[in-house]
C-alpha cells in the first residue's frame, strides 16, 4: 500500500471543515482584537518616548514567553475571574477553549502591529504634516487624511507578521480546550500517527501562506496606489474566511462531548465512549488533547460532559491528599468528594493505570533489581525519564521520601518517546504506566512498590454536574462498567502504539468495544 492511499489521509481530511474552521475563528478573533488595542496604542505612545518604550518592553516580553504556557496561563486567570464575576454580580462564563486562546494569541499579535505602527508614524516626512498644518487640518484631520495613509503600507507589514505568527501560536490552543489544526498534530503525537502530524503540520503552513500572501497583496496595492491589488487581497482574504467558516455554520449541537487526556490510552477510551453513546441513538463528540487539571475544571465547569479519569491522580490533585488507602475505601471516599461539586463517579471501568517505575528487565536482574527499595542503592548511577508532568506530581515526592530517590540525572519527554528511550538505553528507568502495552513489546519490567508511595489508579468514568440526573446517558454509559480489564486494555494500547492505519483510536475503539460485547 503506498503511503497516499493509506486510509488515515482521508480520515485526516474528514476533520478538517471542524478544525480549520476553528482555527480560523479563533485565529480572525485573537488578529482584530490585538488589532483594535494596538494601533490605538501605537498612535498614542508614538511622540511620548517614556510610554512607547515601556509598551514596547512589554511587548517584547510577552514575546519571550513560550506559546503553550501564555496559553496555558489565560486558563486559571479566567476561571478565577468567571467565579468572581459569578460571586458578585450573578454572571459567569466558560474559561475553557475559545476565550483563554483568543486573549493569548491576541497578545501575542501585539509587538509587531505596535512596532510597524509607531515606526511608519514616526517615518513620515515632517514637512508633509507641517503642510498639513498649513492647510488649516486640525491634529485629528491631519491624522486620518494625511499619516495614517502615508504608514499604512509599514502598518500591513506588522500585519503580515502578527497574522502569521497568530496561525501558528494557535496550533498550540489544544490542551485547553480550543479546537484547531493542532488537534491534528498533539492526536498525531501521542498515538504515533505521522499522517496526522504531517497533514497538521502542512495544513497551518498553507493557511500561514495563503493569509501572508493575500496581505501582502493588500500591502502591494496600498504601497502602489491600486485600488485593484487592494480589492483583490481583501476579497480573497473574505473568500478564505468564508471557504473556511461557512461549513462549520449552521451544524447541528454537538451533543455530548466526551473529554479525553494528551495520551494514547485516554484518545482510545474517548473514541469508545462516543461510540457507546452514538450506538445508542446519543449525539456525541470526542474533545481530545486536554491537560489534566484543565479537563477537571472543564468537567466541573460543564464544558465537557464526560471523561475517564484514574482514582490517584484525583485523589492527590484534586483533594491534595498524600496518605494511601486501600483501593475500594479510596474509590468510595473519592466518591463522596467528588459529589460535594455535584461531579458523579459512575463507576470503574475494570483495570487499573498507575504510575510505575520502568527499566529494562536485562539490565534489572543484572543489578540485582527488584523493586523500588533496591532501586534506590543504584539511582545515583542511574538517569531517569518522565513525562511532562511526573516530576511535579505528589506521586514523585511520595516516591522520593518513601525511598530516598535521587538519580544522576532526570530528564522529561513524550511518554511513548520514553519506552524506546529506555530500551535503547538513553535512559535507565522511566515513570511508565502499568497499563501500558509497550512494557511487554520492549521487554521492560515494572518495579514493585512495597512501601506503597503511589496510591491506586482505577480507571473511572466521571460525568459533569449537569449530567447527574441523566438516566439515558448513565444507562448507555454502565454496560461498560467493570469490563475492561488489565490484559485487555494493554492489548488496546499495544495496537494504538503502532503506527498503520489499524493503530489509530477509533479503530482501536472499536476492537476494544467487541471485546466487550464478547
Amino acid at each position: 500500500m503506498s503511503v497516499l492511499s493509506d486510509p488515515r489521509w482521508g480520515e485526516a481530511l474528514s476533520h478538517l471543515p471542524d478544525y480549520l474552521g476553528n482555527h480560523v475563528r479563533v485565529s480572525l478573533a485573537a488578529l482584530a482584537l490585538g488589532l483594535a488595542v494596538s494601533l490605538p496604542l501605537a498612535i498614542l505612545t508614538r511622540n511620548r518616548p517614556a510610554p512607547r518604550g515601556i509598551l514596547l518592553a512589554l511587548a517584547s516580553i510577552v514575546q519571550t514567553v513560550p506559546g503553550l504556557a501564555l496559553l496555558a496561563l489565560f486558563y486559571p486567570l479566567l476561571l478565577l475571574a468567571a467565579s468572581v464575576t459569578l460571586a458578585w454580580f450573578g454572571i459567569s462564563f466558560s474559561a475553557f477553549g475559545f476565550l483563554p486562546a483568543m486573549l493569548a494569541l491576541a497578545l501575542y499579535s501585539m509587538l509587531p502591529v505596535l512596532r510597524n505602527g509607531i515606526t511608519g508614524l514616526n517615518g513620515i516626512d515632517p514637512a508633509l504634516i507641517e503642510a498639513a498644518k498649513g492647510v488649516g487640518m486640525t491634529a485629528r484631520q491631519s491624522l486620518a487624511m494625511v499619516e495614517l495613509p502615508l504608514a499604512l503600507p509599514v502598518m500591513m507589514a506588522g500585519v503580515r507578521t502578527a497574522a502569521v505568527w497568530v496561525i501558528g501560536t494557535a496550533t498550540l490552543s489544544t490542551p485547553i480546550g480550543q479546537t484547531s489544526l493542532g488537534n491534528y498534530i498533539f492526536a498525531g503525537l501521542q498515538t504515533q500517527n505521522w499522517v496526522f502530524v504531517l497533514f497538521g503540520c502542512v495544513a497551518s503552513a498553507l493557511l500561514a501562506l495563503a493569509v501572508d500572501q493575500l496581505l501582502g497583496l493588500i500591502e502591494s496595492g496600498l504601497r502602489r496606489r491600486s485600488r485593484l491589488r487592494s480589492g483583490l487581497g481583501a476579497v480573497g482574504l473574505a473568500a478564505l474566511v468564508a471557504a473556511t467558516l461557512v461549513p462549520t455554520i449552521g451544524r447541528s449541537s454537538q451533543g455530548y462531548v466526551v473529554g479525553a487526556k494528551t495520551f494514547a490510552e485516554q484518545y482510545v477510551l474517548s473514541a469508545l465512549l462516543r461510540d457507546r453513546l452514538q450506538a445508542a441513538d446519543l449525539s456525541a463528540t470526542a474533545r481530545s488533547g486536554l491537560g489534566s487539571s484543565v479537563i477537571f475544571e472543564a468537567l466541573k465547569a460543564g464544558d465537557i460532559d464526560l471523561y475517564v479519569d484514574y482514582s490517584g491522580t484525583l485523589w492527590a490533585n484534586q483533594l491534595h491528599r498524600n496518605d494511601i488507602k486501600p483501593r475500594a475505601e479510596l474509590v468510595a471516599e473519592l466518591k463522596t468528594a467528588l459529589a460535594k461539586d455535584n461531579i458523579t463517579l459512575l463507576g470503574e471501568l475494570g483495570f487499573e493505570n498507575a504510575y510505575a517505575l520502568v527499566m529494562p528487565r536485562k539490565q534489572a536482574e543484572a543489578l540485582g533489581i527488584r523493586d523500588i527499595a533496591d532501586l534506590a542503592s543504584h539511582a545515583a548511577t542511574l538517569s531517569i525519564a518522565g513525562d511532562y508532568e511526573f516530576f511535579s506530581r505528589p506521586e514523585w515526592a511520595a516516591l522520593q521520601k518513601a525511598y530516598g530517590l535521587q538519580f544522576g540525572a532526570q530528564r522529561q519527554m513524550q511518554p511513548d518517546f520514553m519506552y524506546a528511550a529506555v530500551a535503547s538505553g538513553e535512559v535507565d528507568v522511566i515513570a511508565g504506566y502499568t497499563s501500558d502495552g509497550l512494557i511487554a513489546k520492549y521487554d521492560l519490567i515494572t518495579l514493585d512498590d512495597p512501601k506503597h508511595a503511589i496510591p491506586p489508579y482505577d480507571a473511572i468514568l466521571l460525568l459533569a454536574p449537569k449530567r447527574a440526573g441523566d438516566e439515558r446517558l448513565q444507562a448507555a454509559l454502565k454496560p461498560l462498567l467493570g469490563k475492561i480489564d488489565i490484559a485487555t486494555m494493554r492489548e488496546a494500547n499495544l495496537r494504538a502504539s503502532g503506527n498503520d492505519a489499524n493503530s489509530s483510536p477509533d479503530v482501536v475503539a472499536k476492537w476494544l468495544l467487541g471485546k466487550i460485547k464478547q
